[in-house]
């Protein structure tokens, strides 16, 4: 008998640690009043609480109140905050194989990106990334936005010779595809793009979609929006949690935190659907005007895209992600190439 109840006892005092409440403090690289981009971290910390029966709780900090966006990872890695809401690809300097999963120039749309995420070996090579580098995480997929513009400028480009000695906001490694055009690039913040514009620090700057860059105010400054997206088709946002407070969390709490953040991909990406094209009818009335790149501007971006990938692919991690990536997209172009009805 009282071997039997020192068991009990044992269960009960496993099954009490391991459903402590947790509360994550998070700070996030995009303010919760962009939809799409962190209205999706707000809707996870309204919901993450009754999924795990009370035991996770989630503050949010807005960009810069707690930490500044792009030291988010490192404050996660060291134990300065215990969770973070970012994209992979602000470290991009810190680990070049980074923006793979955040966004890949004339890359897959959302749902052939998650499907490499969920159902690939995406998630295992997106965690791999984080131990290998040494960084202390835990990553969550927890939000994806379709396609964003490519840009914003101040006069129609209509040739390569016109983007040469730009200064631009550009993310990622489209970033490095504009460098390659003669366009020094600067990675800014949201909160600062307006600024730097306004004031001519930068002669152009893509940011995200329709109407995220609405909030921003960009069409009262420059009026020439391009599109497509060559660079950001789709755009993958994490979660990062210290791999010391995962590790602390129960079975339950860990599936809610990856169910919620799942769930979270949905509604941002039918967010981000819902309204892009009243944000762009508005400011067409607004004097926007919205431009299609030519197929020779085309080329010439995915021309130089394909000189980046060989560079990039000297970094050994970068190379093994990017033969996992390419393959998956090989096979799923049986499927794409075929289910799809031709767009107008």
């Amino acid at each position: 008998m009282k071997f039997v109840a020192a068991a009990v006892l044992a269960c009960a005092s496993v099954t009490a640690t391991a459903a402590d409440k947790i509360l994550l403090k998070t700070p996030i690289a995009f303010g919760t009043h962009l939809p799409a981009l962190g209205t999706p971290i707000k809707w996870v910390s309204e919901r993450i609480t009754a999924v795990t029966g009370n035991t996770i709780k989630m503050k949010v900090y807005e960009p810069g109140k707690l930490v500044a966006p792009l030291e988010i990872l490192d404050a996660v890695s060291s134990g300065k905050v215990n969770s973070g809401y970012a994209t992979a690809g602000y470290w991009q300097g810190k680990m070049p194989a980074a923006p793979l999963f955040s966004a890949v120039p004339f890359g897959p749309e959302a749902p052939e990106y998650m499907a490499w995420l969920y159902f690939g070996n995406g998630l295992k090579l997106y965690q791999e990334m984080y131990d290998q580098a040494g960084y202390n995480v835990k990553v969550v997929p927890c939000a994806i936005i379709s396609p964003e513009t490519s840009g914003w400028f101040k006069k129609p480009i209509e040739s390569q010779e016109d983007l040469k000695g730009m200064t631009m906001r550009f993310f990622g490694l489209g970033g490095q595809v504009m460098e390659k055009l003669g366009v020094g690039t600067v990675q800014l913040p949201g909160g600062e793009i307006f600024g730097a514009l306004e004031k001519g620090a930068i002669d152009a700057s893509e940011f995200s979609q329709p109407a995220i860059d609405a909030r921003l105010g960009f069409d009262k400054i420059v009026k020439y929006n391009y599109f497509p997206g060559w660079h950001q088709q789709s755009t993958v946002f994490e979660l990062l949690i210290n791999k010391d407070t995962w590790n602390k969390m129960d079975k339950s709490q860990q599936t809610g935190i990856e169910t919620v953040c799942m769930a979270s991909m949905t509604y941002s990406i039918a967010e981000g659907e819902s309204m892009q094209f009243s944000a762009m009818k508005k400011s067409a009335e607004n004097g926007v005007k919205h431009m299609y790149w030519s197929d020779d501007m085309l080329d010439v971006y995915r021309n130089a895209w394909l000189e980046v990938v060989e560079e990039q692919k000297k970094d050994p991690f970068f190379s093994k992600v990017w033969a996992d990536f390419s393959q998956f997209r090989e096979n799923y172009s049986v499927w794409a190439s075929k289910g799809f009805l031709p767009r107008n």
